[in-house]
């Protein structure tokens, strides 16, 4: 897995017990994975289809900074799926854990297109 954005929390991102606001760590996320979805489809074309189970492991405070770690899980047709794990950036200690992370690739009109990558292009590092 590697660890590819960071964010430092705000009280902003907090939740009614000073502690950060899950909601937020999964917006976060999610426009990370969405992100790196599109690096690796070389399309902008890719909506979010599903998010397994969530394991909120430990929580996070104002000040803190987390980072968020995406692992290649598979890619289908018109799909391609990754797994999740956030944590503190300087304690290594888990946050979240998510196992699957689905993003499809669709056309003009939001059906799902085949995005013509192979596993093996998928595989290999990107810029990111």
């Amino acid at each position: 897995m590697k660890f590819y954005s960071r964010k430092l929390i705000k009280p902003g991102d907090l939740n009614a017990r000073n502690t950060l606001f899950g909601g937020a760590l999964l917006r976060w996320i999610d426009e990370e994975a969405g992100i790196y979805a599109m690096t690796k489809l070389n399309s902008k074309h890719v909506v979010t289809k599903f998010i397994s189970e969530i394991n909120f492991v430990s929580s996070a405070a104002q000040g803190d900074v987390i980072e968020i770690g995406l692992g290649f899980n598979a890619v289908g047709r018109t799909s391609i799926s990754f797994s999740c794990e956030v944590r503190n950036l300087f304690t290594k200690q888990s946050i979240i854990k998510i196992d699957n992370i689905v993003f499809v690739h669709v056309d003009e009109h939001g059906k799902p297109q085949a995005h013509g990558q192979d596993i093996n292009t998928i595989q290999q590092p990107s810029n990111r």
